[in-house]
């Protein structure tokens, strides 16, 4: 069974995505979807090349083919390629035109909603202060022959949730070259593992299925985006990688809880930056160079030390999700805001101190 829910998928994927990955850099040249940091004069950009920036094409494309080739096509997957692409295809005129960030907000909304209007959502959740009730209040309707309901704490809980993992993964999980690609296929096959535990019950195996096909996805874009890059994810790829790990928390019994877990390092990193932007009176949707991934570089630490890092913490929380239960993933995930906000403090105060 594991060889069917778990390594064929991530295989085909993978494979999709590698194969796929030199044609998208091509088209990425011939359609002007560059970032060209002579252009682009941001201070988060810290490349010095122009680049390719549709990296999600390939990605996108890798989990449509391995969705419809391995998962049965109901509504449900439907709605998740129907709000998938709609990311994609912003993400691409992101790439091209640099959209304003909150029309950019805006869409992600819409897309968020499609998979939870097509039935996906969080009825209950398991916090570990206890069993949280999303199911009411409702509002029923008449549509097409059938009656409908619109759970609204649940509905509006699961969109909030995705856009928010779409954003914070964007400002903290994609920073230097092979970043976004290993963090996010380390979380995805987290997930995908913990969903295969409850492989008894059949109702979890496409939800396996999918995880396994969003880690092969980035893994077969990995050799192209590790240093040094021949392609960005862009726009798209950072979306879509918050967009299906949003989804598959919904889906799983593994919940939202142990997702935060795994991606503690970039969401947290991506909650300081949103306060402290706050704090400074800026929006928080506009990018700067105060991340975590920007103070390592700026202490030396290279782009592949700084990949390497983000991965290697990846994979040991994983490894914590997989054994500890709600209550230690709790303890955990303080742990996590206090040393990575330390972190982050202590760096910003070392730069200030010697630029002083």
């Amino acid at each position: 069974m594991i060889e069917t829910l778990l390594i064929l998928p991530l295989i085909l994927a993978a494979g999709v995505s590698y194969t796929l990955t030199p044609w998208v850099i091509k088209l990425a040249w011939k359609w002007g979807l560059i970032d060209d940091p002579s252009v682009n004069r941001q201070p988060k950009v810290i490349h010095k090349k122009p680049t390719p920036r549709a990296g999600g094409l390939a990605i996108f494309f890798a989990i449509v083919i391995g969705s419809l080739i391995l998962l049965p096509v109901d509504k449900h997957l439907a709605g998740i390629l129907g709000g998938a692409s709609i990311l994609v295809l912003m993400g691409v005129l992101d790439d091209r035109y640099n959209l304003n960030p909150y029309l950019r907000l805006i869409i992600q909304f819409i897309a968020a909603s499609v998979p939870i209007a097509a039935g996906i959502g969080i009825a209950y959740w398991n916090s570990p202060f206890g069993l949280l009730d999303l199911s009411h209040p409702r509002v029923e309707f008449f549509l097409l022959g059938e009656t409908r309901s619109i759970w609204i704490l649940s509905d509006l809980f699961a969109v909030f949730w995705i856009v928010t993992l779409m954003n914070f993964i964007n400002w903290g999980a994609k920073g230097v070259d092979g970043q976004l690609s290993g963090v996010i296929a380390i979380a995805a096959l987290v997930i995908a593992i913990l969903s295969f535990r409850f492989s008894a019950d059949i109702t979890e195996w496409p939800v396996t299925t999918l995880a396994a096909i969003l880690s092969g996805a980035f893994l077969g874009f990995l050799p192209w985006h590790k240093y040094p890059q021949k392609i960005m994810p862009g726009f798209s790829g950072s979306n879509l990688a918050g967009f299906m790990l949003g989804v598959l928390s919904i889906l799983t019994t593994t919940k939202v809880g142990t997702l935060f877990l795994v991606l503690g390092v970039p969401l947290i990193d991506s909650g300081y930056t949103v306060i402290r932007r706050i704090a400074q009176g800026k929006s928080p949707v506009w990018g700067d160079h105060g991340h975590l991934h920007h103070r390592l570089l700026d202490i030396g630490w290279s782009k592949r030390k700084v990949a390497y890092f983000y991965w290697a913490v990846t994979g040991v929380l994983g490894l914590i999700a997989l054994w500890v239960n709600g209550q230690w993933k709790l303890y955990t995930i303080l742990g996590l805001i206090f040393l990575v906000g330390g972190l982050i403090l202590w760096l910003t105060f070392r730069q200030t101190r010697q630029s002083s």
